[in-house]
């Protein structure tokens, strides 16, 4: 069992990352899949030719992000949590915290420490939609192929699992609380979880990625497009271009887990969508992805994800981004992450961490 602790809290400087403050106006893009080009102060197409100049689409593409979520809030503040439970495994440590993430919003989370953890990296895991919320990703319950906080953690990786809003312990009203989106309350507690990794002394604070599946994989594509102190993403079952969402049909984005804007705004409709995935994950490059996309997801249609990686990798390419820095799995398989296709995603970040 468990043995609990004396309670701890902690506080620790932060690094600020990089994102993008919301402008007022931000230009249309009618086609998401060219990326290619940046609209100047006057609405005329430029190209894009190196990074400084692709700067200027992604700072577009992250507000027009911000359209549909609503502005980030981010803010950058010492992190502040509390050590409440610990449990000693085979191989890692596993401590239950909870974090700030604004006023006294406490964050529910587990910490997996693996025993030889200094200076190691770490892996922010979010989890699916699921009751259960952090406990699966830490391997304390639901589907075994889920189990990648506690997987990292037995390789040498410092793991950090949060509850997303009213999953697992976390309760919390976006909406009550002036969010436009649950989906921007996911984004900034999970910059908050950032925070705390970077500063844990065994943390190497410029190794730091993110992994998901489902709800947790396109969670983990946001949190990585706003915040570049993630330096690798593994996206799992996570998205395909939003005209290839259930034809069309943007209902399952827009309910009161995600962003209400899409239809309360846009209709539900992907040709009035100010942004598509094809952009996001041009924002999150040069930095590494790992998408595991199976060709018979039946969320997520496979082809929109192919069609997505193909309009990003020119911009990897235009701007130098690491050889395999996009990385697309299409096993055969449903929604789920299998055991060859983790493995290869666990190589990876230790590639682009290590």
């Amino acid at each position: 069992m468990p043995v609990l602790l004396s309670r701890r809290t902690f506080l620790g400087a932060v690094a600020a990352p990089l994102v993008s403050a919301q402008s007022n106006t931000p230009p249309a893009y009618p086609d998401k899949h060219d990326l290619l080009y940046y609209l100047d102060a006057a609405g005329v197409r430029q190209p894009v030719t190196d990074r400084k100049s692709w700067e200027l689409r992604r700072t577009s593409i992250l507000d027009r992000m911000q359209q549909v979520m609503g502005p980030l809030p981010y803010q950058p503040l010492p992190p502040r949590f509390e050590v409440l439970d610990e449990a000693k495994e085979s191989t890692y440590l596993r401590r239950k915290i909870r974090y700030i993430s604004e006023g006294e919003d406490w964050v529910p989370a587990w910490l997996l420490l693996p025993g030889n953890a200094k200076k190691a990296p770490a892996v922010l895991c979010l989890h699916q939609t699921t009751r259960i919320g952090k406990d699966e990703p830490a391997g304390l319950g639901g589907k075994p192929n889920l189990f990648y906080a506690r997987e990292l953690a037995e390789r040498g990786f410092v793991t950090l699992a949060p509850d997303y809003p009213n999953f697992g312990e976390y309760k919390f009203d976006p909406y009550a609380n002036g969010y436009a989106s649950a989906t921007m309350k996911g984004i900034l507690n999970h910059m908050r979880a950032v925070d705390v990794l970077q500063s844990l002394r065994f943390v190497d604070p410029k190794a730091i990625g993110v992994c998901g599946h489902s709800l947790g994989g396109h969670n983990s594509l946001f949190v990585a497009a706003f915040d570049q102190r993630l330096r690798a993403v593994v996206t799992s079952c996570g998205f395909t271009a939003f005209p290839r969402y259930f034809k069309g049909d943007l209902t399952g984005w827009s309910h009161k887990g995600y962003m209400p804007r899409i239809a309360d705004v846009y209709g539900k409709s992907p040709d009035r969508m100010p942004f598509d995935f094809p952009e996001i994950l041009g924002a999150i490059a040069p930095r590494a992805i790992f998408i595991n996309a199976p060709t018979e997801d039946s969320n997520f249609e496979v082809s929109g994800v192919r069609d997505s990686v193909a309009a990003a990798r020119p911009i990897f390419d235009r701007i130098h981004a690491k050889k395999q820095a996009l990385v697309l799995q299409t096993p055969s398989a449903g929604h789920d992450f299998p055991p060859d296709i983790r493995v290869n995603a666990y190589r990876f970040l230790q590639r682009h961490l290590r």
